[in-house]
């Protein structure tokens, strides 16, 4: 590899998107494009798109991609290791504490029960973003064990 991993992830409302990636894991604006039909449709991207690079604050990227068409949703899954393919994101942030208060005043959804999990020295959240991807986050403040916890 020559440079950092990108995920791309397709988007009916590419506003709202990408101010969800702005605030929550503190993604940065860092390209937008316009990709013409005579790239999008040989590609295999099925023609013209609007794509916008976030990176990641700790390296790689976000692209958050417009089709011209509306996209397809895809009835979400859960538990989410019960299909294949790719299922989340995952983001690794200092603290979760303050991220899930982000996460609800951002329209997101929570996928984990209880919200905040404990898994070995981690806490992990599963959330559902405003268009219903799944993100992960995770912090290194996960010292105690009890009910609900995993070690």
């Amino acid at each position: 590899m020559t440079k950092s991993f990108e995920a791309g992830v397709v988007v009916r409302d590419l506003e709202l998107m990408e101010r969800f990636c702005r605030e929550v894991p503190g993604c940065r604006v860092v390209h937008r494009s316009r990709i013409p039909e005579s790239i999008g449709g040989p590609a295999g991207l099925g023609g013209e798109l609007l794509v916008v690079w976030l990176r990641v604050p700790s390296g790689g990227r976000v692209k958050l991609i417009l089709p011209q068409a509306a996209p397809v949703s895809m009835e979400s899954v859960l538990p989410l290791a019960a299909r294949q393919g790719l299922s989340y994101l995952t983001f690794h942030v200092e603290d979760l504490d303050p991220v899930v208060s982000d996460l609800v005043a951002a329209g997101a959804t929570p996928l984990s029960h209880p919200v905040v999990v404990r898994a070995r020295s981690r806490r992990i959240s599963f959330w559902a973003d405003p268009e219903g991807n799944a993100v992960e986050l995770v912090d290194g403040r996960g010292e105690e064990s009890g009910p609900g916890h995993s070690n």
